[in-house]
């Protein structure tokens, strides 16, 4: 069994302790969050050693991967210091995205975890669904041919204002990482961002890529929709067919070019994805099964490497916005 501790048990921590709970692999070890009667509640729900205090928490318990799902600034902010403890006592971490809304702490997460030799995660669960696993598996087979265009798009309803480049930290590693999933490496970006009435954060954004394979790609971001309606739709297309992933699990539909039959894999009714929490359980279920298999630190899914590039994409596109909409280079990840 593998020994997880989770710090941080708010909202998304809740859900975390109850899908380590719930795996057959792992056992619920212990809890963590600054916020001693929050610590003391998710404790006493799961039966539990509570603490406030990480490095007391990794002396006094067998902990064997520690999950990182505090918040902070702009959805990120408080992740650092105890992944960084984790990372120091040589466990495995899953942290949540951003791994950090500062670039800088982003990098040294990553370049610690490489350097102790241990297996860090993200949790971009976008990409962990049914839908995505099909595309991904037409690609590999050719299916789409040379590479050309991604085109994504992730809106919701958000009306939080933590600083100006909230919606763009907060948001969209998730958008990010699932272009880099089907695409591969961004290496420029050009961005344009606008408020709408009444905010003071750039909360809707138009962001131009190139891939290096040499294909070209878009994302339309905002936290300007409702969330009444579909909020993700993803299209990777090639020369010799496209598909389309609606509303992150819902349906994948392949087009191909020389043929009028689609194949179309939708989420089953009985059995299939019931929600959007799911994503979770799918995404902790790939972690668990790699480290379970003993998977190298460079070989794990969705890593803290992969956080680290989506990052790097945001934060030129940042820039790009800054400069009036100029393309920027994406520094490349060592």
């Amino acid at each position: 069994m593998i020994r997880v501790a989770v710090v941080g048990v708010n909202h998304i921590g809740k859900i975390h302790c109850r899908a380590y709970r719930q795996h057959p692999d792992t056992e619920l070890a212990a809890v963590c969050d600054l916020m001693l009667e929050r610590a003391e509640s998710a404790g006493l729900e799961h039966g539990v050693p509570a603490y406030t205090d990480l490095r007391e928490l990794l002396a006094k318990e067998q902990i064997d991967l520690v999950v990182v799902a505090t918040a902070g600034v702009e959805k990120g902010s408080h992740h650092f210091e105890p992944a960084m403890i984790a990372i120091d006592a040589g466990k495995d971490v899953h942290v949540e995205k951003p791994i950090s809304n500062r670039i800088e702490e982003a990098r040294t997460l990553v370049a610690a975890a490489r350097e102790r030799g241990v297996r860090l995660a993200c949790n971009l669960n976008h990409r962990f669904t049914p839908a995505a696993n099909k595309a991904k598996e037409l690609m590999e087979a050719g299916k789409l041919g040379s590479l050309l265009f991604v085109n994504m798009r992730l809106t919701i309803q958000n009306p939080q204002e933590d600083t100006e480049w909230l919606h763009m930290r907060a948001l969209h590693p998730h958008s990010i990482d699932v272009m880099r999933y089907f695409a591969g490496d961004i290496k420029r970006v050009q961005a344009f961002m606008t408020k709408a009435p009444g905010r003071q954060s750039w909360s809707t954004a138009s962001v131009n890529v190139t891939f290096a394979s040499g294909a070209v790609g878009h994302l339309t971001g905002s936290y300007d929709m409702s969330m009444r309606h579909p909020i993700e739709y993803c299209e990777v297309a090639g020369n010799e067919g496209r598909f389309v992933i609606d509303n992150v699990y819902e349906s994948m539909t392949y087009y191909p070019h020389h043929s009028d039959e689609l194949l179309v894999v939708r989420n089953s009714l009985f059995g299939g994805m019931q929600g959007f929490n799911d994503t979770f359980t799918h995404r902790i279920n790939r972690f668990i099964e790699q480290v379970k298999a003993g998977d190298a630190p460079e070989k794990i899914e969705a890593s803290g490497a992969d956080a680290l590039a989506a990052q790097e994409v945001i934060e030129a596109a940042i820039r790009s916005h800054q400069s009036g909409g100029m393309p920027i280079d994406v520094p490349a990840i060592g």
